[in-house]
């Protein structure tokens, strides 16, 4: 009796301990899967700021760029404010939205050549906190 007890114990606890490893690399491989998506989008965004200089330096020629280059950047911030529950990331992409929403607005004031070093420096800093 003492033995199929202790087949028992040692079955139960081989299976507690089978479900708490799967449980700690599913969670370990979400947390990976989040960081790499947080650093691909950050870094579809650093291409958009890119673009959005660019388009700043060309906006004479083709004003609708600078639109279609912030919408690019709201786009992307989207994507990565909804995958991401981390703070951080969060406050990053909250000042970059803002950033964003600045320049559009000067944009659409006229202004065809906004200042838009605080979108680049936004950007900067999704682009830290995104670094795993």
């Amino acid at each position: 009796m003492a033995a199929s007890r202790r087949r028992r114990t040692a079955a139960v606890a081989a299976t507690l301990a089978a479900v708490a490893l799967t449980a700690g690399l599913t969670t370990g491989c979400e947390a990976v899967d989040k960081a790499l998506d947080c650093v691909q989008t950050a870094d579809a965004i650093a291409d958009s700021v890119t673009d959005l200089q660019q388009a700043v330096d060309t906006a004479a020629n083709d004003p609708t760029q600078l639109s279609e280059s912030l919408q690019s950047i709201e786009d992307n911030l989207n994507e990565i404010g909804d995958k991401t529950d981390n703070t951080d990331v969060g406050k990053a992409v909250d000042d970059l939205q803002t950033a964003v929403d600045n320049v559009r607005a000067s944009v659409d004031g006229g202004d065809a050549t906004p200042d838009i070093s605080p979108v680049t420096d936004a950007a900067g800093e999704l682009t830290k906190v995104c670094t795993p």
